[in-house]
């Protein structure tokens, strides 16, 4: 596991219940605000123990890979709002988390 990815985890490790946070402002919240796909990478490896189904791309879509209804399925139980296009409400459930600059 690179650095990098430990990085991430320790980030998505922190996402609340009921809220998410995308790939892009999790390499925002890391100081690599062009390293989204990089955090992509990270999360296809993601430990099962962390909140993996909580990141989302910025636009609200579950991303692609495994199991998007079972993602789905757990995000509404958390309580999560979807828009009726189907993606996450992003301006009621995500995460403000930190910046690199306000830890």
């Amino acid at each position: 596991m690179t650095p990098f990815f430990t990085q991430v985890y320790n980030i998505v490790e922190e996402i609340p219940y009921g809220k998410v946070a995308s790939y892009g402002q999790i390499a925002h919240m890391l100081g690599r605000p062009r390293a989204a796909r990089e955090v992509g990478r990270a999360m296809r490896f993601c430990p099962k123990n962390l909140p993996w189904q909580r990141v989302v791309m910025a636009d609200g879509s579950i991303a692609g890979g495994e199991f998007p209804e079972i993602r789905r399925a757990i995000l509404e139980e958390e309580g999560v709002l979807f828009l009726p296009d189907g993606r996450v409400d992003m301006a009621a459930c995500r995460w403000e988390g930190k910046t690199k600059n306000n830890d």
